[in-house]
């Protein structure tokens, strides 16, 4: 047993761990990753050349009069799914049916132009989770203490066929 503490201890030692930030290693990390993914999937493999193998951005923002922001949603598409980043609406304007308003043409965009048939997104507790359910939307994941006191949800949402 001691030889083999020595030796992991050893292989331990050839290694320069850093925690720097670094993009270029970042992209190289990430085109390798996407490799012994697209390597050992099926499903990804056959997506590769496809127009759903990139993620597609996906914007819709609501103006008001002045031409001030009032609402947006800021997400993206990718395979046949819409994640939703953001969606935030001024509160002059919440309860105005805006927020429904421009998460549905988001999913209106992501099924009819790009092929969406479900959508997924997060929101916290003091959030919106009970918007989004009203929405449609079900929980699949619930993160306790993330960040420390609050509560992350992920929740999703099957697409309708038109």
């Amino acid at each position: 047993m001691q030889n083999w503490l020595a030796d992991a201890f050893m292989v331990s030692r050839m290694f320069r761990l850093e925690t720097e930030v670094d993009k270029s290693r970042q992209d190289l990390l990430r085109r390798r990753l996407l490799a012994t993914n697209t390597a050992a999937s099926p499903v990804l493999r056959a997506l590769r050349g496809t127009p759903g193998e990139r993620e597609l951005p996906l914007q819709v923002w609501a103006l008001d009069d002045s031409g001030a922001l009032a609402g947006g949603l800021v997400g993206h598409t990718w395979t046949t799914w819409l994640h939703v980043t953001y969606l935030w609406v001024d509160e002059r304007h919440r309860g105005s049916g805006l927020g429904s308003r421009l998460l549905a043409h988001a999913e209106r965009v992501a099924h009819a132009e790009r092929g969406c048939t479900s959508v997924r997104l997060e929101t916290w507790d003091f959030q919106a989770p009970d918007f989004y359910k009203k929405q449609g939307y079900e929980v699949v994941c619930v993160i306790p203490d993330y960040p420390p006191g609050i509560t992350e949800y992920t929740l999703t949402k099957q697409l309708a066929a038109s």
